[in-house]
């Protein structure tokens, strides 16, 4: 649970860095520290990292429990397959079909 807290504080904060960036353009303060490179570069990573984490709560847990089954089987395949450069639906399908396969031999 305090995984998803966690995630849920990251995002509402990154959306409130942008929205007062778009919301406060001429106000010179603000500007000066969304210019920063720390908080630049952390705004840059949120999305990110806010999306391994759930990719990586998704494919390894249920529950409370850490588990290794057909999720983590389709995320090496896609991993793999993003590593050769294939388009985005490629990915997508060679996950689910690995999946799949996976759950229907074992």
């Amino acid at each position: 649970m305090t995984l998803w807290i966690a995630i849920a504080v990251a995002a509402v904060g990154s959306y409130g860095i942008k929205l007062l960036g778009l919301l406060l353009p001429g106000v010179p303060r603000v500007n000066e520290v969304l210019e920063r490179p720390r908080i630049r570069r952390a705004v840059e990573l949120l999305p990110v990292a806010l999306l391994a984490a759930l990719m990586a709560v998704e494919a390894f847990a249920t529950g409370q429990r850490l588990v290794i089954d057909a999720r983590t089987a389709g995320l090496a395949a896609a991993v793999i397959a993003l590593l050769l450069r294939a388009p985005f639906i490629v990915i997508v399908v060679v996950a689910a079909v690995t999946a799949a396969l996976v759950r229907l031999f074992f």
